[in-house]
């Protein structure tokens, strides 16, 4: 294997092992996903939403959101309401006790990210962005289904 090979392979296994160190240490620390993460974050900046808006708004799959939300109302950490003009949609926001625990929360690997991404100048994001999408074209990724969420694991259980 040629070193520069080697190199983008080394590269590539930090970005995958940072990703499981970051969910690993979100798991111990408050017992959530970075998914569940995710979403507490958008409730927060939004206040309560239809689970509709939470699939677009995280490009997460219907089922995965559903199940989400399900696990977080388990654990009083959001609250579900119907809504008052059309009863097959619900409303979604945070309780108090997830008030707390998204404050008390580490950042998201992806938000982090995403702050020091944008500090790039924009042709440096531009060349960043080429060569991701390069490597997924080199892996034959490009119908592999992902929302913008770094965690490891399977794209479809993000429970």
């Amino acid at each position: 294997m040629s070193n520069r090979a080697n190199d983008a392979l080394i590269a590539l296994r930090q970005i995958q092992r940072k990703t499981e160190l970051a969910s690993k240490g979100l798991a111990a620390l408050t017992n959530l996903t970075p998914s569940q993460l995710w979403v507490m974050e958008v409730l927060r900046d939004e206040h309560e939403v239809s689970l509709s808006q939470l699939v677009t708004k995280t490009q997460l799959k219907n089922a995965s959101i559903t199940t989400l939300v399900d696990k977080l109302v388990e654990r009083n950490l959001v609250a579900r309401r119907k809504c008052d003009d059309d009863r097959r949609r619900v409303w979604v926001c945070l309780t108090a006790d997830g008030v707390k625990m998204f404050d008390d929360a580490p950042d998201l690997l992806q938000t982090v990210f995403e702050g020091r991404f944008l500090d790039l100048p924009d042709w440096h994001q531009s060349m960043v962005v080429s060569a991701l999408e390069r490597v997924v074209c080199l892996l034959d990724a490009e119908n592999v289904d992902a929302a913008p969420l770094l965690q490891p694991g399977p794209i479809q259980s993000d429970g």
